[in-house]
């Protein structure tokens, strides 16, 4: 006798009753029996591939997802779905792809979880737009579900020091400068990446990683580990038994996902001087669930929150040091201890995060999480804008700056190529405030991220003797006065399309302000010549992506979301 009732489970679709024994068929074809047909069946999704490091160990870690599906009593269905790494599409017409692969990763894991009616998925993630793409296509099937990292890269060796591939990318600024010489460069790539694993910084990967526990998507410390470590498969095993007690309890994405677990996740990202792209990847996750949060509601939460992990790029430590003072848990005792989070949150074990935490403390063996009483700033690393120049707001990483603040004169590019030409030959003047646009999620198409231009100026010395503006999107591994996600955008005919070379720009990140120093009147005769560009994509995946694509602030999304939903996948 069979525990498990599939009369509300959407399996029950493809095996159960006379009239499915075609379908049946298939799965005694691949090995299946009668006692695993009639078990609930849980989608196994991992982006595997062999396009970087992030994505390598993947396909082991989901083979370990589905043995301990099978222990706890139910059949795993593995499958397969894209990424776009970003360190490898960076600086060229690939990254128009990267923000693109987010919605197709969500779309791919919802038409197979809906056209084999699976009831529940483990999602294995490891490349940064990979993550908040699972995330989102759990939380729009609605489904008990289970988010796990793939792991980070341990720390390269260089010189006598740790280093990421941002080095690199550095040294690439550093070697037109005169700074680095080329042999010093080949060997440093050689060094920086040592084997498997996502970009070892607070860059995007690991800033999401962080949210999926805080938000209560994954298990506790299930994001510590390097993906070189083979004991990452028994979080993996452990996974797949959560989901399927997730299953039994009937607790879905959205029970967990609340608002206040939003507002959770948001200041887990301030509080390790995490990804700007986590204000884009946020709001895309609650327009799934259903939940007002945009990027002004990041901001909020960044506001009142203190850096206190001392992470790369602004900070001195890697994911691998992170999980060895004790991971996410300790930060967030630290957090919790001073009502920074809320601990009545429901997380992916079947308790609240507050009993997630119970005997967790402080460790004082470790430098890398801070106390509250000794931040490493007072304010989150991570801070919104808002002004003339941005009235849908931007965003901009504080995390490790002297001074946030800065006015001078722009020097406007027409697309990132432009500004990294000029940087690269050196023809831009200490002071100036680079602009970049069209560069958004429709001018692009794609919200392009720039950190070969940043990592340039930083190799250079100049990352803080110049400031940077973009409608596009910056990399978690970005630092210095970099301001990004500009809304409206130029495509769509915001205040950064009518700026002109020697406008004055004024930045202050300690108030929140992004001006344009140029009255109304005379931006408003500007408006009356501006047209938007026509980009170089008509057809395609990136042609109908523009078509569709809506603000930053609103997560750069692709569909109506919760508010058009006229059913939930789960009950069907």
């Amino acid at each position: 006798m069979t525990r498990w009732d599939k009369s509300k489970l959407p399996s029950r679709h493809t095996t159960v009753g006379p009239e499915r024994a075609p379908h049946r068929s298939y799965y005694y074809a691949m090995g299946l029996g009668t006692r695993e047909i009639e078990q609930p069946f849980v989608g196994v999704a991992s982006c595997w591939n062999e396009a970087a490091p992030c994505n390598t160990t993947l396909m082991r870690q989901a083979h370990a997802v589905s043995a301990g599906v099978k222990e706890a009593g139910a059949t795993p269905r593995e499958f397969c779905t894209i990424t776009v790494t970003d360190g490898i599409a960076m600086g060229h017409e690939g990254m128009r792809s990267s923000l693109v692969s987010r919605e197709v990763i969500a779309d791919s894991v919802e038409l197979t979880m809906r056209g084999h009616a699976y009831d529940a998925l483990v999602g294995v993630a490891g490349c940064d737009k990979s993550l908040p793409g699972m995330m989102m296509a759990m939380l729009r099937l609605n489904v008990p579900s289970v988010f796990i990292y793939g792991g980070s890269i341990l720390p390269g060796s260089w010189q006598g020091r740790d280093v990421t591939v941002l080095d690199v990318f550095e040294g690439v600024g550093a070697h037109a400068a005169g700074k680095m010489s080329f042999e010093d460069l080949c060997d440093l790539e050689t060094k920086a990446c040592p084997g498997d694993g996502a970009c070892g910084g607070q860059f995007t990967a690991n800033t999401m990683a962080c949210v999926s526990e805080a938000i209560g998507l994954a298990l506790p410390l299930s994001s510590a580990l390097p993906a070189p470590y083979l004991s990452r498969d028994q979080y993996a095993a452990a996974s797949g038994h959560a989901v399927v007690s997730l299953i039994e309890k009937n607790i879905r994405p959205r029970d967990i996902c609340t608002r206040e677990a939003f507002i959770n996740a948001a200041v887990v990202v301030a509080a390790t001087g995490g990804s700007t792209n986590a204000a884009l990847h946020l709001p895309a996750m609650a327009h799934e669930a259903g939940v007002q949060f945009t990027l002004k509601d990041v901001a909020d939460a960044f506001k009142t929150t203190p850096w206190l992990a001392d992470l790369k790029p602004g900070g001195k430590f890697v994911a691998k040091d992170m999980g060895e003072a004790g991971g996410m848990p300790v930060l967030l005792r630290v957090l919790l201890d001073a009502g920074l989070v809320n601990g009545d949150c429901l997380t992916v074990t079947g308790k609240t995060l507050r009993e997630n935490l119970e005997g967790v403390t402080y460790r004082s063996d470790q430098h890398v999480i801070r106390t509250i009483a000794d931040p490493l700033s007072p304010d989150g690393g991570v801070v919104g804008l808002w002004g003339s120049l941005a009235p849908e707001g931007a965003v901009v990483k504080i995390a490790g700056m002297k001074d946030p603040r800065f006015r001078g004169p722009a020097r406007v590019f027409d697309g990132e190529e432009a500004c990294f030409e000029a940087v690269s030959s050196g023809n831009f003047k200490e002071g100036e405030v680079l602009v970049i646009r069209y560069e958004g999620p429709r001018g692009g198409p794609g919200m392009r991220e720039m950190l070969s231009t940043t990592a340039a100026l930083y190799g250079q010395g100049m990352g803080d003797k110049v400031a940077l503006v973009t409608d596009g999107r910056f990399s978690g591994a970005t630092r210095g006065l970099c301001v990004g996600h500009l809304g409206p955008e130029a495509q769509a005919g915001g205040p950064i399309a009518l700026v002109r070379d020697g406008d004055m720009i004024s930045i202050d990140a300690t108030t929140g302000r992004i001006d344009l120093e140029v009255s109304e009147a005379e931006l408003a005769e500007r408006k009356k010549s501006w047209a938007p560009r026509v980009t170089s994509y008509g057809s395609g995946a990136l042609w109908k992506y523009a078509q569709i694509v809506g603000p930053a602030h609103l997560g750069a999304v692709t569909h109506p979301g919760f508010a058009g939903e006229r059913h939930v996948y789960a009950d069907i």
